[in-house]
């Protein structure tokens, strides 16, 4: 089958690496794309949002399969633009709809679900402008730290913890007031803090069945030992220790088919990944967040691990054999870890050359995805904040993040950083 896959980041170059492995894989193009997955696939020169522009790609090519990488397109609704028009509605589009996107277009959104379907989460309040004066009480009289979150899409920024009531009060003036991530922070969701380790399980669903791809620590702070500023993610690693089968199976009863079921019984259309971002509380999971689409760097450690073939996967979401499908996973271990530039997770220059990556590339078992990379002439340059991963697998977690570093040393530009500590804590 023909492939579009949308996306210009490394979960799409890894998306693309995956799939292209598919015998189901006839031609496999990529909008936009970056020079990682050009060398995959055949990028064209369409954004992510430009449905029109991602039709006549569809038509022209003709497309069987569209996936859906990023956030935005989903919550704009790509599912439904494809599915309600008469040229493309025989086109399996892997994505929810606009509806059901919401539960990660929307905090309130997906607290109200979690909240119907008893789905263990943060205790929580929503405010806005009209409420506002109720809110600032609210935090003057909540527990200490106070999380705050952006009701809407706010490109993975939108999240305070603050350690003081005055640095809450701060916080919700800048969102609401302000209007720090524009009309993302019209509404503002305080949650209670959940004090334990952050963990996600990634499921394939058709809105009526799923199957669990794969699960993954991220580590979000810029400095080692979990320091500093939050970043999009700076490693990943994969299988995590205590997710055992009796942590997984308290996720699946808990969480997962009540999440499923609830979208069954609201009848929103759902035929896509689901990205469970979850607090392990003592050993009791709860729900942070659901995006409904892979994460990143997450996607880069998963589908490595992954040894079902995706494309299958994918297409049985579509034809009502999805519970049939056997997941099988690869015995190693495995470990992303992200390289980024200088000054990220604030302000940094783009255009540097970047060497080494036919070097990386040597070392077995290693795995080089690009980010933010773009062409320049006949070089490969930076053009981002998280710059590129490499991924790769070990017989024990620690010895997947040194091959990735071993991989990543070989490769260079200025003001490269990555952090050295990914998996530290499961060190032996």
């Amino acid at each position: 089958m023909n492939i579009l896959l949308i996306g210009g980041g490394g979960r799409e170059h890894a998306l693309a690496w995956k799939m292209a492995q598919s015998h189901h894989c006839d031609n496999l193009f990529i909008a936009p794309g970056n020079p990682g997955t050009a060398s995959i696939g055949t990028n064209v020169a369409i954004q992510v949002n430009d449905f029109v522009g991602l039709k006549k790609c569809v038509l022209e090519n003709g497309i069987d399969l569209i996936v859906v990488g990023p956030e935005d397109p989903l919550v704009n609704g790509i599912y439904d633009y494809f599915s309600n028009d008469e040229d493309t509605k025989h086109v399996n589009v892997i994505g929810p709809s606009a509806e059901a996107a919401q539960l990660e277009g929307s905090k309130a959104f997906s607290k109200h679900f979690m909240q119907r379907h008893h789905i263990p989460t943060a205790s929580y309040a929503e405010f806005t402008l009209e409420n506002y004066d109720q809110g600032i009480e609210y935090i003057k009289a909540h527990t200490l730290p106070i999380v705050l979150k952006a009701d809407g899409l706010a490109a993975g920024k939108g999240v305070i913890i603050a350690f003081t009531h005055d640095e809450a009060l701060t916080s919700f003036e800048e969102m609401i007031q302000n209007k720090q991530f524009g009309e993302a922070s019209a509404k503002v969701v305080i949650e209670q803090f959940l004090d334990g380790i952050e963990v996600s399980v990634f499921a394939l669903t058709d809105g009526f069945t799923y199957q669990i791809i794969g699960h993954a620590k991220d580590y979000k702070r810029i400095g080692e030992g979990d320091t500093g500023l939050n970043t999009g993610g700076m490693g990943c690693v994969s299988p995590v220790p205590f997710m055992d089968n009796a942590f997984m199976q308290k996720v699946e009863e808990r969480i997962i088919k009540p999440t499923i079921k609830g979208i069954q019984s609201e009848n929103l259309v759902y035929k896509g990944f689901v990205f469970f971002g979850l607090m392990n509380c003592g050993g009791e999971p709860y729900v942070i967040e659901y995006n409904c689409r892979l994460g990143d760097p997450e996607t880069e450690v998963i589908l490595p691990r992954l040894q079902t073939d995706l494309v299958s996967l994918l297409a049985a979401a579509d034809n009502g054999t999805l519970e049939d499908v056997n997941i099988e996973y690869h015995a190693a271990s495995f470990a992303t870890v992200m390289a980024v530039s200088g000054g990220y997770p604030g302000d940094y220059k783009k255009g540097f050359t970047i060497h080494g990556l036919a070097d990386a590339a040597t070392i077995p078992g290693a795995l080089v995805f690009q980010a933010g990379t773009t062409f320049n002439e006949n070089s490969i340059v930076t053009n981002g904040g998280r710059v590129l991963t490499t991924t790769a697998q070990g017989e024990q977690l620690q010895d997947a993040v040194e091959n990735a570093q071993k991989a990543l040393s070989k490769i260079h530009f200025e003001g490269m950083y990555f952090r050295k500590d990914i998996g530290y804590e499961f060190k032996p």
